[in-house]
């Protein structure tokens, strides 16, 4: 081993170099970002959109129990055509042995009427009601599951921005200390005081180091890509973290969590509601047959159009043979206007449905049976997806711990294998792979960091009492 004559101590970049960002000035804190998916997201705006769809339905269900009142008018010509005859009649002393006579009738009629119905009860309106509202609560259940599911995707992308930042920052650092590495290593051989397999390993490694600033730099590209494409904006740069970084601890044990998902978490929620759907749609299959009543009012008037005309003809044979005929064309009469109105209850009993409504329950009841079954399934998913954040958030709490202390023992390695390279205890490689283990450690910290933030949204999110208040208090651990 020989002695080298190294310049001065390597100097690492600074960690707020290492966040790899743009300037403050233009950077966009996780809220920021967040409320600018809000009015970009087109699943939160769809959901937004079923919601006020489905609170309609409310208001359409309601509806059924109120008055319905129509405006009649009508007009209508009848016409009537009769006719007689009769035998040994007399006319003026003169007998006939037969007659017959006809007779014409026409006669125009106007109505105007209001007809008002309310209904008193019905009991298949009142379950149409009842579902209407649970498929409010669905729907609600459905926004506030969209609107979670946005915050977890946002802060992921978030994250995954400033994971690879801090990667392609300390990828460079590591150039920057391979690079010093190697020209100390040129000056070495130069001298006499190294061998050409020093300068050879330091080159492998800048050359290896450069492969990887290129991977690192296409990373950060795509993590910016998806970020712009969570929040609808062409340059999204997130603020980084405030070092030294304390992550929030997470109260509460697992069962703790697991009962919190049963009673909060939205698609539970959601389908219990469509299992009450479901007994709704049994209910008022019964109530098919249940009776209903009514009250009904009218209020009416007639108009004769013209009055009525009538014109009559008769003719006749004499007993002596010769015929007779005699036409009469007669009244115009225009009877008086007509006025009606009623009140009444109507009650209404189905006697004799056929088969449909058997059918109909044989079919109601299997579906309400396949709710149920549909309830436990997404019940017993999300009690394990409940176990696995927070089994995820106490393991990545613990990597935290674990990579923080590997930082001081590689940060110490780096500094005695520098001073053994100095005196020739060391060789040129062990410096070069405690550079690289010193910045792998660095990087995976601060990855596990971001992992557990993210993580703890999440596992809130599994629970189903994820808020905008646990996103804010994420913010507030962003760099001001």
């Amino acid at each position: 081993m020989h002695r080298s004559t190294f310049s001065k101590p390597l100097t690492l970049l600074p960690l707020v170099l290492a966040m790899g960002l743009a300037s403050t000035a233009q950077a966009q804190s996780l809220m920021e970002l967040y409320r600018a998916a809000q009015g970009y997201d087109s699943a939160y705006q769809a959901a937004q959109a079923q919601f006020t769809a489905t609170s309609a339905k409310v208001d359409q269900a309601q509806a059924l129990y109120a008055p319905s009142v129509n405006f009649q008018a009508g007009l209508k010509r009848g016409w009537e055509q009769g006719g007689a005859k009769t035998d040994s009649t007399s006319q003026a002393g003169l007998p006939y042995s037969t007659t017959d006579s006809t007779s014409d009738k026409a006669q125009t009629d106007g109505t105007l009427g209001v007809q008002l119905s309310q209904p008193l009860y019905n009991r298949v309106n009142e379950v149409v009601i009842s579902q209407a509202q649970r498929g409010v609560a669905i729907a609600e259940a459905g926004l506030r599951a969209t609107g979670q599911d946005l915050m977890v995707r946002v802060s992921a992308a978030y994250f995954d921005v400033l994971a690879a930042a801090d990667s392609l920052a300390f990828v460079r650092a590591q150039k920057a200390a391979v690079a010093e590495q190697l020209a100390s290593a040129k000056r070495n051989f130069e001298v006499g005081t190294a061998t050409i397999t020093d300068t050879r390993e330091a080159q492998a490694r800048f050359d290896l180091v450069i492969a990887q600033e290129i991977a690192a730099e296409n990373d950060l590209t795509i993590k910016k890509s998806l970020l712009n494409q969570q929040v609808g904006t062409t340059d999204a740069q997130p603020v980084g973290v405030r070092l030294p970084l304390v992550l929030p601890a997470v109260a509460g044990n697992e069962a703790e969590w697991t009962a919190s998902t049963e009673q909060n978490q939205a698609q539970v929620q959601s389908k219990r509601i469509e299992l009450e759907l479901a007994q709704l749609e049994s209910e008022k299959s019964r109530a098919s047959t249940a009776p209903s009543v009514a009250l009904s009012a009218a209020l009416g008037k007639s108009i004769p159009w013209g009055g009525t005309s009538t014109s009559s003809t008769s003719t006749g044979v004499l007993s002596t043979g010769q015929a007779y005929s005699n036409s009469v064309s007669g009244s115009n009469t225009r009877p008086n206007d007509g006025q009606s109105a009623s009140v009444g209850v109507t009650l209404t009993i189905p006697l004799f449905t056929g088969r449909t409504l058997d059918a109909k329950l044989k079919e109601t009841v299997s579906l309400e049976e396949k709710a149920r079954n549909d309830l436990e399934t997404t019940r017993r998913n999300a009690l394990q997806t409940t176990r696995t954040a927070f089994y995820g958030v106490q393991s990545g709490m613990g990597q935290v711990k674990a990579f923080e202390a590997a930082e001081v023992s590689s940060q110490s390695a780096l500094d005695a294998n520098k001073l053994g390279y100095q005196v020739g205890v060391r060789i040129n490689i062990d410096v070069l792979n405690s550079q690289s283990q010193l910045f792998d450690t660095k990087a995976k910290l601060a990855k596990a960091r971001y992992d557990v933030l993210v993580g703890g949204l999440k596992l809130r999110q599994a629970a189903g009492t994820l808020a905008e208040t646990h996103l804010q208090e994420v913010n507030d651990l962003l760099a001001k």
